[in-house]
């Protein structure tokens, strides 16, 4: 019922203006009231280890290694800088303002706060058209950040229920969380990158590829290191490097991965919704108005906090270096705007808070555990609420401009020319030997699809058909696919008189349904889904 009722509402969501995440959580809400709804928690010890990984991988199999490499110290600044910045600076006003919180307990709420949701803020970016750079600064933080927060949510802990962990060993403990993740990553990625490009079956090395996630992060929490950091570095290493598989491997996995993604990512966030009950039921000896006050200012002190941190991150490592001016394009004030104001909270917040023990050692119970709860779960609804509703009208009164399909369509067909040129050159070359002679008209047909291919792209920026206010490119498409239907009915009916066999349709429409999905992938290119 969860999986259904989420699918259905995340669906529903694609024909509203609202993004899925927000009308996720709304309709998780409204339900958890119904009688007869069962009481839903996040239990962490199947988020974090079967979620998780699944999510981050797929995110990182759709990163550019290059982008995030190139803008890998601002990405560094948010995800390890800001992150451990929101968690002291968070935890230090919970303390001040909740009577009776440890410091210790009070930085295990900032470090569960702290990190910005790896699946909502580049969701919402790509929706509405962000500059290539910002979103490619949301996702390298969201890829990164949850090991972090992680990792200072343990040293935190430690301290809080009361084993006696120094400064100096948590950061260690830091340290080798993050360094170990890496090491890790980076002695997988290359074994398994060969196996996969060993496996001569799609189904096999699809099947691998769901496996490779779930793999990292055991082996990296088996040596206590950061299985966070571990998927990631795998999955860019094999988003980088996925050229080298064949495309029947590429085309399933791209299929399977969209389909996981769409799952897990509205199941979690209608679970976000779903514990409204169970949170608000557990907060015992605080009162409405004193929960409600703390929510507040906690909410408040974290979209604070990051402004703090993204404005002087932004301009003073600029203002000292000159480095990096020379390095890295301009900017000015609206972009860390939009990227403070895009600090959404998610799933992985929720899973680390429900992890709180209910004691500490000596068998006392842990400080305010409930009220943690109760200020993590009104931090990300607020964050997805707030932000998520007013980011895409931020944007738009900042005036930051979008991408440009021309420019991106012009630089797609000078790519598409110069490999066009290299194919030609290549099939001269191949047809001069006598023992790939070819009948002149199948030679000619090869030719004519490069030609095709490399005047396809450039006829995007051609005019538009007056009556109908299509392109030619767009044109072509809809007539093709017109004729591939036409075929595919022709098949059918042939099977249905029984002159070709079950067998023989499935081969014919397999053929069909590859020349329809290369017109499909091209026109989502166009219009930028």
């Amino acid at each position: 019922m969860l999986v259904a009722g989420s699918a259905a509402v995340a669906g529903a969501a694609r024909r509203t203006p609202v993004p899925a995440p927000l009308l996720l959580v709304a309709v998780g809400l409204v339900v958890s009231y119904l009688p007869g709804v069962p009481d839903y928690t996040l239990d962490p010890h199947i988020v974090l280890p079967l979620v998780l990984p699944p999510l981050l991988h797929s995110a990182a199999l759709d990163s550019s290694y290059l982008d995030l490499r190139a803008n890998m110290r601002p990405i560094a600044l948010l995800s390890v800088g800001y992150v451990l910045f929101a968690t002291v600076a968070v935890g230090a006003v919970a303390h001040l303002l909740i009577p009776g919180l440890p410091l210790t307990a009070a930085l295990v709420l900032g470090a569960v706060v702290a990190p910005p949701d790896a699946v909502a803020a580049t969701a919402i970016a790509r929706r509405i058209g962000l500059p290539a750079r910002l979103t490619t600064l949301l996702q390298g933080e969201s890829l990164f950040n949850d090991a972090t927060a992680i990792t200072a949510y343990r040293v935190a802990l430690a301290a809080a229920v009361g084993e006696g962990i120094s400064w100096t060993e948590g950061l260690r403990e830091f340290a080798f969380a993050a360094v170990g993740g890496v090491v890790v990553g980076l002695i997988l990625m290359v074994p398994l990158h060969w196996l996969r490009t060993r496996l001569r079956d799609a189904l096999l090395q699809n099947t691998l590829s769901l496996l490779i996630p779930f793999v990292a992060y055991a082996v990296a929490e088996q040596f206590g290191a950061s299985g966070v950091l571990a998927v990631v570095v795998v999955g860019l290493y094999l988003g980088h490097h996925s050229w080298q598989v064949d495309f029947a491997t590429r085309l399933q996995e791209a299929a399977v991965w969209r389909m996981i993604d769409f799952v897990l990512e509205s199941a979690v966030f209608a679970l976000i919704g779903l514990q409204l009950r169970v949170v608000v039921g557990g907060l015992g000896e605080y009162s409405a108005g004193e929960s409600a006050w703390y929510a507040a200012v906690v909410f408040l002190a974290v979209v604070a906090a990051r402004y703090v941190w993204v404005f002087p991150s932004t301009f003073v490592p600029r203002m000292l270096f000159p480095g990096i001016r020379e390095r890295e394009p301009g900017t000015n004030w609206t972009a860390p705007v939009v990227v403070g104001w895009a600090g959404m909270r998610g799933v992985v917040s929720l899973a680390i808070a429900f992890s709180i023990p209910e004691t500490v050692h000596g068998g006392g119970p842990f400080p305010a555990r409930n009220l943690i709860l109760f200020l993590t779960f009104t931090t990300v609804i607020g964050t997805l609420v707030v932000h998520g509703l007013t980011l895409p009208s931020l944007i738009r009164l900042l005036g930051l401009p979008g991408r440009d399909p021309r420019s991106e369509t012009l630089a797609e067909a000078q790519a598409q020319n110069t490999a066009s040129m290299a194919a030609e050159q290549r099939l001269a070359e191949l047809l001069a030997d006598e023992r790939n002679a070819l009948p002149s008209p199948l030679a000619d047909r090869l030719r004519t699809v490069l030609e095709q291919r490399r005047n396809a792209v450039w006829e995007r920026l051609g005019a538009v058909n007056e009556v109908t206010g299509e392109s030619a490119d767009d044109t072509y498409r809809r007539l093709a696919r017109e004729m591939i239907e036409a075929e595919r009915k022709v098949f059918v009916d042939l099977r249905d008189a029984r002159r070709i066999d079950e067998e023989m349709l499935r081969s014919l429409l397999r053929r069909l349904d590859l020349e329809e999905a290369a017109l499909y992938r091209e026109g989502a290119t166009d219009d930028g889904s």
